[in-house]
């Protein structure tokens, strides 16, 4: 990931059937949850099972409202025969969305979809509750 500035990979089956998605948080966050070195962290334990994928054909307009609606900034793209054909990241939709919406998307539409998937999760966090800190 760190070589070819990845932020985000498919884990796939031997089918090469795509099963979970595993990101460079999911891993930092693993390591300091378990305490383990990562050789000793399996993607199984750190990644995330569920995946939220595209088709091939299906437009920017719904590939954003998926990332949306399930706060997640990449997406699988799968065919029909369950195989992983490239991977769509929110950056990719950014950088393609033209200012007039001739894509499908306008703007605020872009705007509105990246202040959902960034807002805060945890509250908590936000009120001074956050995990201890092995900083001084």
């Amino acid at each position: 990931m760190w070589e070819h500035d990845c932020g985000a990979i498919p884990v796939v089956d031997l089918r090469g059937h795509t099963v979970g998605v595993i990101t460079d948080r999911d891993i930092c966050m693993a390591a300091y949850i378990q305490g383990q070195p990562l050789h000793r962290i399996g993607v199984k334990v750190a990644g995330s099972r569920h995946v939220h994928s595209v088709a091939p054909d299906a437009s920017v307009e719904l590939a954003c409202a998926i990332m949306r609606t399930h706060r997640v900034r990449r997406l699988p793209v799968i065919d029909i025969g369950g195989n992983l054909v490239g991977m769509l990241s929110l950056a990719d939709i950014v950088r393609h969305t033209r200012r007039d919406g001739a894509d499908g998307l306008d703007v605020e539409q872009i705007a509105a979809a990246v202040a959902e998937i960034y807002r805060p999760s945890l509250p908590a966090r936000r009120e001074g509750n956050q995990a201890p800190s092995t900083f001084s």
